[in-house]
């Protein structure tokens, strides 16, 4: 880990609210942001944070989230979310996050990830696919 990476860390991520990031089965006067990209977006937005700060070889996980999407945006707008690391603890980080549009806040709530090896990793999960094939039958 690099000396940068410290609680009180702090990024902001504007993000457009395009179709692709809107519910579509309320039609299209419905159209708002959805909880599964806004959370997709919320992960991304700690994990470019670490990134910085990891160094090369190194990336991370997501390993919990606590969401409360309490405001609707609206297909055209933009939400700006912002991601604050509080802890450390080895290789988990915690962050809080909140959300808000040019209206009100729309989300809040804490996400945790872990820093891994990306080549350890690559290691791992290839053995576990070699045991759920050797398992698997047939």
């Amino acid at each position: 880990m690099s000396e940068t990476l410290k609680p009180g860390l702090v990024a902001t991520r504007r993000i457009a609210i395009d179709a692709e990031r809107t519910i579509s089965f309320m039609g299209d006067d419905c159209r708002v942001y959805s909880t599964p990209k806004l959370l997709y977006d919320i992960e991304m937005a700690c994990r470019d944070l670490l990134l910085e700060h990891v160094g090369p070889g190194r990336d991370s996980v997501g390993t919990r989230v606590e969401l409360d999407h309490i405001g609707a945006t609206l297909l055209g707008m933009w939400v700006d979310i912002t991601v604050t690391l509080v802890e450390i603890n080895g290789a988990a980080v915690f962050f809080d996050f909140s959300a808000r549009d040019a209206v009100e806040e729309v989300a809040r709530g804490k996400h945790n990830r872990f820093i891994v090896d990306i080549e350890k990793t690559v290691k791992r999960l290839q053995s576990k696919l070699a045991k759920a094939n050797a398992a698997s039958p047939g």
